[in-house]
């Protein structure tokens, strides 16, 4: 390799991984966290999920009777996104389509500067002009929680990994999409540029650094062993993480312009062609049912329906109606299937399967690539080993970006570089050092401050 091409490199590398240390660092400790998402959230509230897993019945059923105290229920649509863990549910009750339900709630008067359309807070209650409920529904407690209250440190890492709490920053400029996940896809996709650009810079020597380590010489030499050889070992893992990073959050950001552009703008069809959901309009009949209808049989039947797959998804259309139908969304188990998505569409009054499509049995396009990318980047595929491996990997990059900016220091503390320009070097790498060593002792002690908290929920943890 030529000095220009070496140069060309080496300065490439340096001033991308310097750009972003520190938001990098921030990212890979909070998902390192989020592999242990559901176990922090259990540690918190002083539960176990795998007890919760065996011994807790899911009672739809209940859900409904208790919003039926509250809400008249005819002809309203209703959906469960379950969690993983399996014993809890986000709940949605959308207006009914009654008009006669309708007029029992007089639309609220929006205030100054509340932007047009349906509100995406997850709180429970009405908002606006819709007679709505959403929340989070914890079926082991018997207990419903707005998002705000039901929030956990899990959810706070998992979140911060991708920089979703910067999403309440405001900009004077419009980007067409939150800050956060900007700032986060900005910085998965120099991350991106930095590996390539280490890995040709080493690549003559990649072998040899691999096994060169001299933890007696001087600190320039000993940050760089240290940068080299976990870099060269993590480089794989960093490379999945980079590119699978990129795609989640640059899809998520891209989604509403291309829904605009190549498809003029209609969501449902996306959401279609791209999560397999059911969009099909049903009418609402004002007709009521003709017989009672039991859902947490229907629900146990399906699942012993689907062996090897996990429900994700349930949806009801037009509650209590003669054209009442439920639509279940399933996805395989890792041990049973890579990939794969189910639909059942049911109708209710004369128990008709209108679809039923299995999701071991069922793998498009679409959902080899979702899952490979999903996958790989949450390390869902191969248990508590897998993720423990992760969670060490992740660990270790914490400490190659911490030699990064060890690195860059020392190198700079010459005295030939004029005092001025040291100054400047000391402040930016204590400062990004600071920002990167204070998040463990932040973290252990937000976690430890929380168990001295009665209700903490997300106000607490901000």
């Amino acid at each position: 390799m030529n000095n220009r091409t070496y140069n060309i490199y080496f300065h490439t590398h340096t001033v991308s991984g310097i750009i972003i240390c520190a938001v990098l660092f921030v990212m890979f400790f909070a998902g390192s966290f989020s592999f242990f998402k559901d176990d922090i959230a259990a540690w918190q509230k002083n539960t176990s999920y795998v007890t919760a897993r065996q011994t807790t019945t899911r009672d739809f059923s209940a859900v409904l009777d208790s919003l039926g105290r509250h809400h008249p229920l005819k002809g309203r649509d209703f959906e469960f996104f379950l969690n993983k863990n399996g014993v809890a549910a986000y709940v949605s009750m959308l207006p009914s389509h009654d008009s006669l339900v309708k007029k029992q709630f007089k639309p609220k008067p929006k205030k100054a500067g509340e932007e047009h359309g349906r509100r995406r807070g997850r709180g429970r209650g009405r908002g606006g002009d819709e007679d709505a409920a959403s929340f989070a529904y914890d079926f082991g407690r018997k207990q419903a929680a707005d998002y705000e209250k039901a929030y956990d440190m899990g959810e706070f890492l998992y979140r911060l990994h991708f920089l979703a709490p910067l999403n309440f920053v405001r900009l004077p400029v419009n980007l067409g999409a939150p800050f956060g996940y900007l700032l986060a896809g900005l910085t998965a996709f120099i991350f991106l540029f930095a590996l390539i650009t280490g890995l040709l810079l080493h690549w003559q020597k990649i072998v040899s650094n691999f096994f060169t380590f001299r933890p007696f010489s001087k600190w320039k030499t000993v940050w760089t062993d240290l940068h080299t050889a976990l870099g060269v070992i993590q480089f794989p893992f960093q490379f999945v993480f980079a590119v699978t990073g990129v795609v989640l959050i640059v899809n998520s950001v891209l989604l509403v312009p291309f829904t605009q552009l190549a498809y003029q703008g209609n969501r449902e069809q996306v959401e279609s062609e791209l999560y397999g959901t059911d969009t099909t309009k049903y009418a609402y009949t004002y007709t009521p049912l003709a017989a009672p209808f039991d859902l947490n049989e229907f629900v146990s039947r399906t699942e012993r329906q689907l062996p090897g797959a996990r429900l994700t998804r349930l949806a009801i259309r037009n509650y209590q109606d003669a054209n009442m139908h439920v639509i279940v969304q399933s996805a395989p188990l890792a041990e049973a299937s890579f990939a794969g998505s189910g639909l059942l569409v049911y109708r209710v009054r004369d128990q008709a399967v209108l679809a039923d499509t299995r999701p071991t049995a069922h793998s498009t396009y679409v959902d080899k690539v979702s899952a490979l990318v999903h996958h790989l980047h949450f390390g869902d595929f191969g248990g508590r080993p897998l993720r423990l491996m992760y969670f060490v990997l992740g660990v270790l990059g914490c400490v190659v970006i911490i030699s990064g900016i060890f690195i860059w220091l020392v190198a700079r503390d010459k005295a030939s570089t004029p005092a001025r320009e040291r100054r400047f070097n000391f402040w930016t790498a204590n400062i990004f050092l600071g920002v990167c060593l204070s998040m463990l002792p932040v973290t252990a002690f937000t976690m430890i401050a929380l168990l001295f908290l009665k209700e903490p929920g997300q106000s607490s943890i901000f």
